[in-house]
């Protein structure tokens, strides 16, 4: 207490850098290792390096050789000494973004950049590498239009019969070279999935009163190569017919498959943007589905077309699953669009997150909106950028950092998203090596976008080796003529042990005991191992490798999760978990990748929260889901939704513009003539139109966690006024204001009457009264004079 404050902060950042200091030396993993020759050192972490001085460190032990590359300088080690390889990068090939897909260049058009890259990894140490992508405009384009011819499709065959001609001129409004192709399925012609008694051999509508004649049930029949003269298309639709199938399900992933691999027959260009449109209105047959017929064959995802053009493997393979249908489509670079009903949204949504590439749009009954459902999936699809990995080494880690055209980095993403067509990309590649394989292997993968046929190829190279080791010599003198030289060590021919082979087997004293002490008192080699030649050497374990000086580390104690050690995601040195890139934590449970709480805004947790270990955490008060998408009591939440009233109620607003409105807005909306506002778990939400006119809808949550809008069908807009109403008024109001100014005036002029009229009267009776009093006056006076003159009389008779 007697220091002065400026001592006391003195004393105070000695004692944390001390600290410090001693946490430091504590966490040098280099040290903790078991390493005894300059390869194991380098495999332990990137930050390692390896003296291979001849007189160096602490004779009775390996280990001091590898340590970090400064205090093995500071400890005497000379830099040309030193082995500590690092990661590079080199670009082989790198050719310039291309600007536009057709034309005479149309066969060398390059959408990715670099196109080659050659990686020199030390295992642990990262390296990155940027990657460009940009669709080109007026790209080629080939559409395979494959369409159910099930029964219940009869109205929409009817509808597509010139479906060729309008889709041409619609789809050249995007690209000048478009090719159009025609396929059609319906399912495997056997029992349960098709009527195969003999009076449905050949016309399995018989019987049936709606539609008597159609033709029997087939798999898959390709109709019409890929071809640019669209009239052909409407050809063989006329001709087409339906069939009719026994249970509910299709065989349509059958028919996606052999479009996919069939590339010949098809007729897919290598240089243009594949298409491939899946039109139904039911639900699929998926794998394991074809043992209800006896098919217990698996898909073997080849083409089987006979010289029919039909799939002669209908009836003798499963069903395809999704994941092998999935490799195919992104195999053949086809973008996939299921063009389905409404009742079916929402299945074939849940394929599109099993199938990369995918997109699925809503059909009509009668198949009315299929070229503007078309041309809307192709500018979805030109929208995005999202880049596959192909034949990735099971010991390398990838993670990616998507730049997109805000310039913002999102790390995490391999994916941009509203992009327009010419727009340019970038992502960084980060790649991590956790280990050698064998000396000469080479590794190759390969960085795609998906959908495209350009491609980065990766080769890797591993620096595993020192360059000490070419002076490697046999039976050296300073390895006491009885065991190898190499990199500053000795490796002791079998039978001998020691820095230089000094000793043999079996040699033991107390001289050599006490080297073997981490501390006096401690156990020798602490209980783990036996004391050789002033060395530990540590026991066998069945639990893991037990290493160190004084066999005071292993590779089994570290922190585990659900049972498993650094729960997969790290390696255990000496009781700490080294996380893998990605992983953090004491136990490398948690995740560092985004991209599953990006939501379909393209903001981290709909910027309601933060995003830990791979999930959500809403801070938002009212805000929940799995992207804390969902907060109908959020200050935003009525102006969010209100974009998606205007561009799905009345295709207008911000969404309508960049037709992202189909993709942001999934919420269910419900229009009445009459808002009911009196739920309490519904938020009243409104806003004033460009008209000047009112519009009013709620806001509300499901119990299964979906939204619901409930909107009025019209904006509240008030009446205009008629004419002769305000005709009627105006005039109404003049005599109005007339009545009252008379009023007004008789009211004065009585009023002043009144006032007259009492002024005459007191005038009056002022005049009365003067009258009367004279009159009174007059009488006395008369009266008084009688009686004065009767007086004197009688006073006059007295005297007498």
């Amino acid at each position: 207490d007697s220091l002065n404050p400026t001592l006391k902060n003195i004393v105070l950042l000695l004692l944390l850098l001390v600290t410090f200091t001693t946490f430091s030396l504590g966490l040098n993993v280099c040290m903790s290792g078991s390493a005894t020759s300059c390869e194991e050192c380098l495999l332990i972490h990137p930050s390692c390096a390896w003296c291979a001085q001849e007189e160096f460190g602490r004779v009775r032990t390996m280990t001091s050789r590898c340590d970090l590359s400064q205090n093995l300088q500071k400890r005497g080690c000379e830099a040309h000494n030193i082995e500590s390889p690092s990661s590079t990068t080199m670009v082989v090939k790198s050719e310039p973004l291309s600007s536009k897909g057709s034309g005479p260049t149309q066969y060398d058009v390059i959408q990715i950049m670099p196109q080659k890259i050659s990686l020199s990894l030390r295992p642990g140490d990262q390296t990155s590498f940027e990657v460009q992508v940009r669709q080109v405009e007026d790209y080629p384009v080939d559409l395979y239009y494959l369409m159910d011819l099930s029964l219940s499709m009869k109205d929409d065959l009817d509808t597509i019969r010139n479906l060729g001609t309008k889709l041409a001129d619609e789809m050249r409004k995007l690209t000048s070279n478009f090719r159009l192709g025609f396929g059609s399925f319906v399912d495997k012609n056997m029992s349960p999935f098709s009527y195969t008694a003999t009076k449905y051999q050949d016309n399995p509508c018989n019987g049936y009163k709606l539609f008597p004649n159609c033709v029997p049930s087939f798999g898959f029949r390709h109709l019409l190569s890929l071809t640019d003269k669209v009239d052909r298309f409407n050809e063989e639709v006329q001709k087409q017919m339906v069939s009719r199938n026994r249970d509910a399900p299709e065989g349509g992933f059958d028919a996606i498959l052999q479009a996919a691999v069939c590339k010949e027959r098809i007729g897919w260009r290598k240089e243009a943007f594949h298409l491939l449109v899946f039109a139904t209105d039911d639900v699929p047959h998926l794998a394991l589905d074809g043992k209800l017929g006896g098919l217990v064959q698996p898909h073997d995802g080849e083409c089987h077309m006979n010289e029919k053009n039909e799939y002669s493997g209908s009836t003798k393979m499963d069903y395809p699953s999704l994941a092998l249908l999935g490799e195919k489509l992104a195999e053949n670079n086809i973008y996939l669009i299921f063009a389905v009903t409404k009742r079916l949204y929402v299945i074939y949504k849940n394929f599109t997150a099993l199938i990369p590439g995918t997109t699925v749009e809503i059909l009509d009954q009668d198949s009315k909106n299929i070229i503007q459902l078309i041309v809307n999936a192709y500018n979805n699809i030109r929208s995005k950028v999202e880049l596959t990995v192909w034949d990735q080494p099971e010991d390398l880690s990838l993670s990616f950092t998507a730049t997109c055209q805000d310039g913002q980095p999102l790390p995490g993403l391999r994916k941009c998203a509203d992009l327009k067509i010419g727009d340019t990309v970038s992502f960084n590649v980060s790649v991590d090596a956790r280990g050698c394989p064998a000396p000469g292997t080479q590794q190759r993968f390969t960085i795609k976008p998906v959908g495209f046929k350009d491609r980065l190829e990766v080769s890797v190279d591993y620096r595993c080796d020192c360059g000490c080791s070419d002076w490697t010599q046999a039976n050296s003198s300073r390895c006491s003529s009885i065991g190898q030289y190499t990199c500053g060590t000795c490796r002791c021919d079998p039978g001998y042990l020691g820095a230089r082979c000094e000793c043999q087997e079996g040699e033991a004293g107390s001289m050599y005991l006490s080297a073997c002490r981490e501390a006096e008192g401690k156990q020798i080699c602490g209980g783990r191992g036996e004391c050789s030649c002033n060395q530990c050497l540590c026991y066998e374990s069945e639990f893991g490798k037990i290493y160190g000086t004084f066999c005071e580390c292993d590779d089994f104690s570290c922190a585990r999760h659900k049972g498993i050690l650094c729960s997969g995601h790290g390696e255990c040195h000496c009781g700490e978990c080294k996380c893998h890139a990605g992983y953090i934590g004491d136990n490398c449970n948690c995740s560092t990748d985004t991209s599953s709480c990006v939501s379909d805004d393209g903001k981290i947790c709909s910027g309601r929260g933060s995003c830990a270990c791979g999930h959500c955490q809403c801070t938002e008060p009212g805000a929940f889901g799995d992207t804390c998408e969902k907060c109908p009591t959020c200050p935003d939440a009525c102006g969010t939704k209100r974009e998606c009233i205007e561009c799905r109620l009345f295709d207008s607003g911000r969404l309508s513009d960049n037709q992202t409105c189909q993709r942001l807005c999934k919420d269910e909306i419900i229009t009445v003539e009459t808002l009911k506002t009196e739920d309490p778990n519904s938020v009243l939400c409104l806003y004033k139109t460009e008209n000047e006119c009112v519009m009013k809808f709620m806001y509300s949550e499901h119990a299964n966690g979906m939204s619901v809008l409930t909107a009025l069908k019209e904006p509240e807009c008030g009446a205009a006024p008629d004419a002769m109403t305000v005709l009627l008024a105006v005039v109404g109001s003049i005599l109005l204001v007339g009545i009252v100014l008379l009023a007004i005036w008789k009211l004065v002029i009585t009023v002043h009457d009144r006032r007259e009229f009492a002024r005459f009267q007191s005038a009056r009776c002022r005049a009365r009264y003067e009258m009367v009093r004279r009159m009174t006056n007059l009488f006395i006076t008369v009266i008084y004079n009688l009686l004065n003159k009767s007086h004197n009389k009688l006073h006059g008779l007295f005297v007498q």
